[in-house]
């Protein structure tokens, strides 16, 4: 009966096994970002960078509906000028409706970033967040605790993995990309390299630029990911030293307790 168990459990591991193979999950490389880890902070020049992308290249399809243009001044974040967020929706030449108005008017730094421009193309305000590369239904969570969601080298999988072939489905051009599941994406590549010039020098190879727009999608889906982690480890190092506490009291309240009990005198 045991071995029939076991013999069951191994069919039913490996048919999962061969169904998230059919599935043809892509291939997410596991990249170094800046803030991974308990000790991780973002880049504010990556920030920048990977806004800079956002604004040339993908904001012409793709949308931030959830994130305040205000934040770009934050701490922790691109932390632009105050004078450079006023400007940035103007610069954009974004307009927003008004309902006191009942009229369209320009963007300013309270608004919001406007949604995609396309019905089929994503608001990228939460895509970090909501893509985990790392683990999917058939896995253990072990890789989402050891190497987090892995939504940033997602995206950035998704940016460098096209292969250039190309074919045509029900009258639609898909494109072949090795991080995307099934590996084929209606998405044509929107990078090609030098599609934007960094001013602090930095090359801007499609592997840059892809590292650096995810990392900007990262803390638009996770502006105060840094402060909860520091958060996090001051309530870590809290608990250790009242753990140390606790037990050096239980001792020193115990001990009279113990000595009587095996007839040795108190101290």
């Amino acid at each position: 009966m045991i071995r029939k168990l076991a013999l069951a459990a191994a069919f039913a591991m490996g048919t999962a096994t061969a169904a998230a193979a059919a599935g043809g999950e892509g291939h997410v490389v596991d990249f170094d970002f800046s803030f991974e880890g308990p000790f991780g902070t973002f880049d504010q020049m990556q920030l920048q960078r990977g806004l800079q992308v956002y604004s040339e290249i993908c904001s012409n399809c793709h949308g931030l509906q959830y994130v305040p243009i205000r934040t770009l001044a934050d701490p922790g974040g691109p932390e632009l000028p105050e004078e450079q967020v006023r400007e940035y929706p103007d610069f954009m030449g974004w307009e927003v409706f008004d309902e006191d108005l009942d009229d369209f008017r320009p963007a300013v730094e309270t608004d919001h970033f406007p949604g995609s421009a396309l019905e089929n193309a994503p608001d990228l305000s939460l895509m970090a967040k909501s893509r985990a590369g790392f683990h999917g239904p058939y896995g253990l969570g072990l890789n989402q605790l050891f190497r987090g969601m892995g939504g940033p080298e997602y995206i950035a999988s998704l940016l460098t993995g096209y292969t250039g072939e190309e074919k045509e489905e029900a009258g639609a051009i898909l494109y072949e990309n090795t991080a995307f599941p099934g590996g084929w994406i209606a998405m044509s590549p929107p990078l090609w390299g030098d599609d934007v010039f960094y001013e602090d020098g930095t090359e801007a190879t499609i592997e840059q630029q892809s590292l650096d727009v995810a990392a900007f999608l990262m803390w638009a889906a996770e502006p105060k990911m840094m402060a909860r982690q520091r958060a996090g480890l001051t309530g870590v190092i809290f608990l250790a030293v009242l753990t140390v506490l606790l037990y050096l009291t239980n001792k020193r309240l115990w001990a009279p307790v113990k000595h009587r009990a095996k007839g040795e005198p108190a101290e």
